[in-house]
């Protein structure tokens, strides 16, 4: 059989949050099938261990834009310019495919090769799962040029279909965009895990993203006979802060860092209002620790019968519910069980072998999804 023919792709990534481990997970899993990627960062510079990660990665070539993100912009001008340098980008590096991981850019710009937008995230969505009513005036230019990216691109993705329902409903997409489940790279777990469960409670994330609703978890932390450690930022750079009470901060962690504590089997709790996805959570399953998620559409969908739900914004009730589990040895083995293996599902060679065949299926003019049925 002859070898499959090679695929030059051009993938945006930013360094802030789970993007930066989708985009690399993904190129790493692409790699070794003759898909050669230009990683393009936009916003904040990568970290250290960050740049080291991608340059782990086989074929990676690692560019630092220093463009801005969608949500980091001050004007539609300056998301127009980031679009016409990647389309240039694009053009230079001779890209097959162009793959972008935030959609506002692709407004107005002139992508040559054909354009894939994974939907992981945008300011209207969130909006809507957090504050609700009508959309101030500087989240309602950026939704608008996310709607006009969208009707640009060949093929739309989203982690989740309860995410894809929630972008076709916002944007008026007459289909909603192709599901494929985000996967996450297992981190190496020691040789000897512990065998009996730390008694603590741990989360971890953007801390200072309202979307996250760690404020609900630092009240449920004040009822707890057990400590709460929180990694993350407690500042972003878009300026949002909050300030936790109750939570043990731990900073960002690398994620060596961050696997030494999951290794321990804590208790895992994200009681997000907004969550397209959540990494953290898969890796925190991957580990085997229990769950105590918010009872948000994508999180029952995922973890349906793998996890302990609460009602968003309840405090209370998410303290008894964690509370519980702590005090019963056997439920909470049980649900490590259960996360562990409800894990398998969402693997990196999974999401590879489906981003692949879509990737092939859209060069070859046979995908599926053909954003020419989004609504004028």
């Amino acid at each position: 059989m002859s070898p499959s023919p090679r695929i030059r792709l051009l993938m945006t990534a930013d360094a802030v949050g789970g993007v930066w481990s989708y985009a690399v997970d993904l190129v790493r899993g692409l790699a070794p099938h003759g898909v050669e990627t230009t990683l393009a960062v936009l916003g904040p510079a990568p970290t250290s261990s960050q740049r080291a990660a991608a340059a782990a990665v086989p074929g990676l070539r690692l560019l630092e834009t220093a463009l801005p993100l969608e949500w980091l912009a001050d004007s539609p001008a300056e998301i127009a310019a980031s679009g016409q340098a990647l389309a240039a980008l694009a053009r230079e590096v001779g890209a097959d495919l162009v793959h972008l991981n935030t959609p506002a850019p692709a407004a107005g710009a002139a992508f040559t090769a054909p354009l894939v937008i994974a939907c992981h995230s945008c300011v209207a969505t969130w909006w809507g799962a957090v504050r609700h009513g009508p959309l101030p005036d500087d989240f309602r230019w950026r939704a608008e040029l996310t709607g006009q990216a969208l009707a640009t691109a060949r093929l739309l993705i989203a982690p989740t279909a309860a995410f894809a329902a929630a972008t076709a409903r916002t944007y008026g997409l007459r289909q909603p965009p192709l599901v494929i489940h985000n996967g996450r790279q297992a981190m190496a777990r020691p040789a000897a895990a512990q065998s009996v469960p730390a008694d603590v409670v741990f989360t971890a994330g953007r801390l200072w993203d309202e979307g996250k609703d760690i404020a609900t978890l630092d009240r449920a932390a004040a009822r707890l006979s057990i400590p709460v450690l929180a990694a993350g930022d407690t500042r972003g750079p878009n300026g949002a802060q909050v300030k936790l009470k109750h939570l043990r901060l731990l900073g960002r962690l690398s994620d060596a860092a961050l696997a030494r504590i999951l290794d321990t089997r804590p208790i895992f709790v994200s009681p997000a209002r907004y969550e397209p996805f959540g990494l953290a959570v898969l890796e925190a399953a991957q580990a085997g620790c229990a769950l105590v998620l918010s009872d948000i559409t994508g999180f029952r969908e995922l973890w349906d019968g793998a996890a302990e739900f609460v009602r968003p914004g309840d405090n209370a009730a998410l303290a008894a519910t964690v509370q519980h589990i702590a005090t019963d040895r056997e439920r909470r083995i049980a649900l490590g069980v259960a996360a562990r293996e409800r894990a398998e599902r969402f693997t990196v060679e999974i999401q590879t072998a489906a981003m692949l065949d879509a990737y092939r299926r859209l060069l070859a003019g046979q995908c599926d999804w053909m954003q020419k049925d989004v609504a004028a």
